[in-house]
């Protein structure tokens, strides 16, 4: 073992499947230097169609802010990791949303859930996070969220 310490700017990947149950993960991408394209009706639109087409894994809730966007994602094909879904999706929304200027940053955070609680909170967390910058009063008023798949524990 190491004596050297973790390296905490960049996030570990690598999601272990949950052989006894569902595996649910809450995934947090950016944009490139944190720009301000993400909220967008467009890109909603787009993200929507790559995320419905992208079904290695299926996206359950989500919510786009400006700068990044959250969603809980489950398998359906074990040999296709997290880390190759979103490269995959990343690289359809590119091709279809066609403006240079709308850039991820390369990585993302991912942690999975280990119970339907962690689930409730972190869901909480997310969809408050417009009413937390200010950008709505109620978090049923952001446009820029929904549901492609139900995700069961």
């Amino acid at each position: 073992m190491s004596d050297k310490p973790l390296d905490r700017r960049h996030p570990a990947h690598g999601v272990s499947l949950n052989l006894q149950g569902p595996t649910i993960v809450f995934l947090t991408v950016c944009s490139k230097n944190r720009v301000p394209w993400i909220a967008d009706h467009e890109i909603h639109r787009i993200l929507r169609e790559v995320w419905t087409q992208s079904t290695a894994w299926l996206v359950g809730d989500y919510v786009l802010m400006p700068g990044h966007l959250h969603l809980f994602a489950a398998p359906t094909q074990a040999e296709i990791t997290l880390d190759n879904w979103v490269r995959y999706w990343k690289s359809q929304f590119t091709r279809l949303g066609g403006n240079p200027n709308h850039r991820w940053l390369r990585d993302h955070w991912d942690t999975r859930l280990r119970s339907i609680e962690s689930f409730g909170e972190k869901w909480e967390y997310v969809r408050n996070n417009p009413v937390r910058k200010g950008l709505v009063e109620d978090p049923d008023d952001w446009p820029f969220q929904g549901q492609i798949h139900r995700l069961v524990w």
